[in-house]
């Protein structure tokens, strides 16, 4: 302190540029094991480091010194390094948090949201203050703060906090008059909304995701035991049945994202009349092409379930005929000519499929099996290896192999 009570800011620039070089190396450290801890995360946050630069430091060094003036002991900054993990969504928030707690030791977490004014970012923005781990304070010495801050938030949390700090923080003086307030109440209440509606699209996606895997899971189990079976001369089992609990299907909407949800939770449930009706209805709507395509894809899978081949087959085609591209309708078009024997078909079906897309082990293992039938094993044994290039641990591919090796003797 200087003889008019305030502190000298020639000695705090002093001591603060002395260990600002080594705050800049521990904060790129901090940077890398937290990129490191988040990496395995699906959603993958972008992390960025900083140095709070002087001006910064010696204005709220002021702030603290007004707020504690009782205090004997100099201010305690504690964000004078800084490191931001961005995330895309906000249900990512709570776990980058536990994988910090696990990584770090977290000295304080403060959540952000639920008190703030007009000025501030309306919803939750999470802060946690963390030692500095011993060994990057050993390696790089004394950067004069023993702690580091760490914020997270949704990409949207983020937009507001760079634009709020240019309008709000850093101006001469804030607006007043009411309908500025409204404009900034707006802009926060509108990402707000947006962060929620982008959280509730990827809640709706997961769940449309495991419905599809479940039901690609009961469509492949259908295939191996009605070709696999066949081929290998193994007694076929009577499908399995899967003992769901009671669920009933979510009220009906008018959606074809609602039609699609519900009929893939009767789909998985072997409720398979019940599906081709509700993906009969999405056709019903005339949706455009893609989605028409992809219907009549999943359409032709329940009907496949059933055993009404015909209809499958039917509704493989359309999909073709909507969306060329699509390999996989060629594919189970293919499939369910080969369960109904008909293997040149099933063979032009297949190599559609694989002109499309030829990287498919389990097409060129299908086309081979077709081949296998027509009595041309070398060229089963082809398409086999290429399939083993492919997948070289497809245990299924590799038995198929072995047979067509005692074919020929080989």
């Amino acid at each position: 302190m200087n003889n008019t009570g305030l502190p000298d800011r020639n000695r705090l620039r002093g001591i603060y540029e002395k260990f600002l070089e080594i705050r800049a190396v521990v904060s790129k450290d901090l940077e890398e094991l937290i990129e490191e801890a988040v990496f395995p995360l699906s959603s993958r946050p972008t992390v960025k480091g900083r140095i709070k630069d002087f001006s910064s430091y010696y204005k709220k060094y002021i702030k603290l010194l007004k707020e504690n003036f009782h205090s004997q002991n100099p201010p305690l900054i504690t964000d004078l390094i800084g490191i931001r993990i961005v995330c895309p969504f906000i249900d990512d928030i709570p776990v980058v948090e536990e994988v910090l707690k696990k990584k770090f030791d977290v000295i304080e977490v403060e959540r952000k949201g639920a008190d703030y004014n007009f000025k501030e970012f309306g919803y939750e923005s999470t802060h946690l203050l963390i030692n500095i781990p011993d060994t990057i304070l050993e390696e790089r010495g004394s950067c004069d703060v023993g702690v580091a801050e760490i914020q997270i938030r949704t990409i949207l949390q983020e937009a507001w906090a760079e634009v709020e700090h240019e309008l709000v923080y850093k101006a001469e003086f804030t607006p007043f008059d009411e309908p500025m307030k409204r404009k900034l109440a707006a802009v926060n209440a509108s990402l707000a909304l947006a962060d929620i509606t982008f959280q509730e699209i990827r809640n709706y996606q997961r769940q449309l995701n495991g419905e599809l895997e479940k039901r690609r899971g009961s469509f492949f189990k259908k295939i191996e035991e009605s070709i696999d079976g066949r081929l290998f001369n193994e007694k076929e089992q009577e499908e399995e049945k899967k003992d769901y609990p009671a669920f009933p299907l979510p009220e009906e909407k008018k959606s074809i994202d609602d039609l699609l949800l519900n009929a893939l939770y009767a789909h998985n449930r072997n409720k398979f009349e019940v599906a081709i009706g509700l993906y009969s209805r999405i056709l019903e709507m005339k949706p455009d092409d893609s989605i028409a395509s992809l219907i009549y894809k999943h359409r032709g899978m329940a009907n496949f379930a059933q055993s009404y081949y015909e209809d499958a087959v039917e509704d493989f085609s359309r999909s073709l005929k909507l969306d060329p591209k699509s390999y996989k309708a060629a594919y189970y078009r293919g499939v369910v000519r080969s369960v109904e024997q008909q293997y040149i078909e099933a063979i032009d079906d297949f190599t559609l499929s694989l002109a499309i897309n030829p990287y498919q082990n389990f097409c060129l293992y299908r086309r081979g099996q077709a081949y296998y039938h027509l009595g041309d094993y070398p060229q089963a044994l082809a398409d086999c290896d290429t399939a083993l290039v492919l997948d070289p641990n497809a245990e299924q591919i590799k038995k198929f192999k072995g047979l067509l090796l005692e074919k020929l003797k080989m």
